[in-house]
């Protein structure tokens, strides 16, 4: 998703000179470093000074520009929090944040390089718009929806490289709407962004035992499509929610929030990462396990 990501932002770049990316002590490679040798004045690096990052966005975004501000999730978002909240947020500014390789991917260095509470953070500010896409492709329409049509800023989760395409046969993208790529019956997995891998894993397995589940791409966490997931959950006699992020402030809480406020009984299953700070040395799968967040686990605990 990373490299696919920076094709996209230097095709779109080619066609639209407000384009501009900034990026914080990240080496250019592939499209990105194309990016950067073919507009030299729409390209900063930064160097370690993510605030400088967002509060040079910011001005640019001032002057007319379409800023994207590219580095790892971790310091995209938590060491320049309060530029984003002020220098965007504040002023409602057209810059999008990516945060890259999200949740625990950088599993070998450390919660200092994990995050897991990114969706909740952003999510709390005012103004700003979250969007996890959750392949390649549905990143490719995410981006151009962000360089062309969005009004303020907006926070990006990405994965880092090697995820799949599912979104071959989905529903059509629309910023702010769930997207279908399964439409099943009794059972809906609903998730977001680096997660459906698993989901599409516990699809299968259900397939496999004679169940038919609905897989959903809830690709944008806000503004949230209540009026699609209320009837999902209305539809549905059971709802399996899948997200690589802290149980509190995120897809999780906003569903159970709208299925008692609507009176909904349909069965809710949220599985997330635990609220702790895990220390454990491994890959990114090995601490998901950890978190009690893998397909043999919720397959376990399934009723």
């Amino acid at each position: 998703m990373r490299n696919k990501f920076a094709e996209a932002i230097y095709e779109i770049g080619k066609k639209d000179s407000k384009i501009c990316a900034l990026v914080a002590d990240i080496s250019p490679a592939g499209s990105m470093l194309d990016f950067q040798k073919d507009f030299p004045n729409r390209f900063i690096n930064t160097g370690v000074s993510e605030q400088s990052m967002i509060g040079i966005a910011a001005g640019l975004a001032l002057r007319g520009m379409r800023p994207f501000c590219y580095t790892i999730a971790s310091f995209s978002l938590f060491r320049p929090f309060e530029f984003i909240r002020v220098d965007l947020c504040y002023q409602n500014l057209p810059v999008t944040v990516i945060g890259m390789g999200a949740g625990l991917i950088y599993s070998t260095l450390g919660s200092t390089h994990h995050s897991a509470e990114d969706i909740a953070i952003a999510s709390t500010l005012p103004n700003m718009q979250v969007i996890a896409p959750c392949d390649p492709s549905e990143m490719k329409l995410a981006t151009t929806w962000c360089a062309k049509d969005s009004k303020g800023p907006v926070y990006m989760r990405l994965g880092k490289a090697g995820e799949p395409d599912f979104t071959q046969n989905a529903d059509n993208f629309e910023f702010g709407k769930i997207r279908y790529l399964y439409k099943g019956s009794k059972i809906a997995i609903i998730t977001y962004g680096i997660t459906m891998n698993l989901a599409n894993q516990i699809k299968k397995y259900f397939n496999d035992n004679g169940l038919n589940p609905s897989l959903i791409s809830n690709h944008t966490i806000k503004p949230l499509d209540v009026n699609g997931l209320t009837k999902t959950l209305k539809n549905y006699e059971k709802i399996i929610v899948l997200e690589e992020s802290i149980p509190h402030g995120g897809l999780s809480s906003r569903l159970k929030e709208i299925a008692y406020d609507n009176g909904i009984i349909s069965k809710l299953d949220c599985y997330t990462l635990r609220d702790k700070f895990i220390n454990f040395y491994g890959n990114h799968q090995e601490l998901l396990e950890k978190h009690n967040f893998s397909f043999s686990y919720i397959i376990k605990n399934y009723k």
